[in-house]
């Protein structure tokens, strides 16, 4: 047990997690004995290409589909991008309508941005108070030249499940040709996914989400799924992404993946009682705000808060001082504080959305740094507000 000065809480999981010791391990014998080109045709180059293998399998696995499906990315925002300025200009012909939300992450909401600079019609679907669309506006949205939907399936900041099942029913029943694509980069590893018992068409997921290594991530497309690359080169990953696969990290990908599944009820289970402690230690402090669903009906792992009377700032450094590591609101898009879309589509009061602290949760979290972190929470808050300029 460590003593309260050597305490550390590391409560920005959403943001990046730490790498697992199977993942580090098996990426330092790439680095060092197993280095080959997995483009070279002598036998350090097969011995590459055999870990892309083995890695695609262990990620098909956990999602039933087929390892040809599976094309490795740079990560998430790379995986987005692809999905969805591939398949729009591959699909153009077809027409010029996309559908998103308004609380997708920079890496869905500005490929959208770039979309409609090049004519692209963007449809922005509204929210309701916790963060769910309405699965009505969506079916009214989906018209004849649709060509793509792409939908979050957990929100990164405030941990909003959206109904992805039904929601493809609907766009499907309306226009089949629709091509649908899921950000799973906040789902993966927390929910079960079965792409193809959902009926979607591309699935993104980033591997230091979920104990991988940074720089790691891919795209699950359904076979015969057209998109443009957009990384032009050698043809490796057969011309969908050029360049020399980054095999230490695809094979630490692939074993964050595997080992994320193996005890997936345990660790989710772990995930909800770890939220479920934090929220009701809350009822400890003064003038706060939730945002969002906090039962089982909301990600495991995703808890935001707001604190009346303190900047987020002020709040995240002072926590940091005691060796709490939290976001203001989300840390994906840059370390200089925005406006969250978020939190604005979700009707967080004005004077609240600079106060808004995202906590989260890894299956290293332990409850004791919860317990930390609310002791500290309730020592700071006062003097903090004290000092707030009215």
């Amino acid at each position: 047990m460590k003593t309260e000065r050597e305490m550390e809480a590391y409560l920005d999981n959403s943001a990046t997690t730490r790498c697992s010791d199977r993942s580090c391990e098996l990426m330092v014998k790439l680095l060092t004995e197993d280095f080959g080109n997995p483009s070279s045709m002598h036998l350090k180059g097969v011995e590459a290409e055999n870990y892309i293998k083995e890695a695609k399998k262990k990620i098909a696995k956990t999602m039933r589909v087929a390892e040809k499906e599976i094309l490795f990315t740079s990560g998430g925002t790379e995986s987005n991008n692809l999905a969805i300025i591939g398949a729009a200009m591959a699909n153009r012909r077809s027409g010029m309508h996309v559908i998103t939300t308004s609380i997708e992450h920079a890496s869905v909401a500005n490929p959208m941005h770039f979309l409609e600079e090049q004519g692209f019609r963007v449809t922005y679907l509204g929210v309701d108070h916790n963060g769910v669309i309405s699965l009505d506006e969506l079916t009214a949205a989906v018209e004849e030249d649709t060509i793509l939907v792409s939908l979050m399936q957990v929100n990164n900041e405030i941990g909003a499940i959206e109904p992805i099942e039904e929601a493809v029913k609907r766009i499907k029943e309306k226009n089949p040709n629709t091509l649908i694509h899921v950000d799973a980069i906040q789902s993966y590893g927390k929910l079960r996914i079965y792409p193809k018992k959902l009926g979607i068409d591309m699935l993104s997921v980033s591997g230091h989400k979920i104990h991988g290594p940074k720089g790691s991530g891919f795209l699950w497309m359904r076979d015969k799924v057209k998109i443009k690359p957009l990384i032009l080169g050698g043809g490796q990953q057969k011309g969908m992404r050029s360049g020399t696969e980054n095999v230490p990290a695809i094979a630490g990908l692939g074993e964050a993946s595997a080992e994320i599944y193996e005890q997936f009820d345990e660790n989710v289970e772990h995930l909800y009682k770890l939220k479920e402690h934090f929220i009701t230690r809350l009822q400890e402090i003064d003038d706060y705000t939730v945002n969002g669903l906090t039962g089982r009906d909301s990600a495991p792992h995703i808890v935001s808060v707001s604190f009346a009377g303190v900047r987020s700032e002020v709040l995240l450094h002072a926590l940091e001082e005691r060796g709490i590591y939290v976001s203001a609101g989300s840390a994906c898009s840059s370390n200089k504080p925005a406006v969250s879309r978020t939190l604005s589509s979700i009707g967080v009061k004005q004077e609240l959305l600079d106060s808004t602290i995202r906590f989260s949760f890894s299956v290293h979290t332990q409850k004791e740094e919860l317990d930390y972190t609310i002791e500290a929470l309730k020592e700071l808050l006062p003097a903090l507000r004290r000092f707030t300029r009215k």
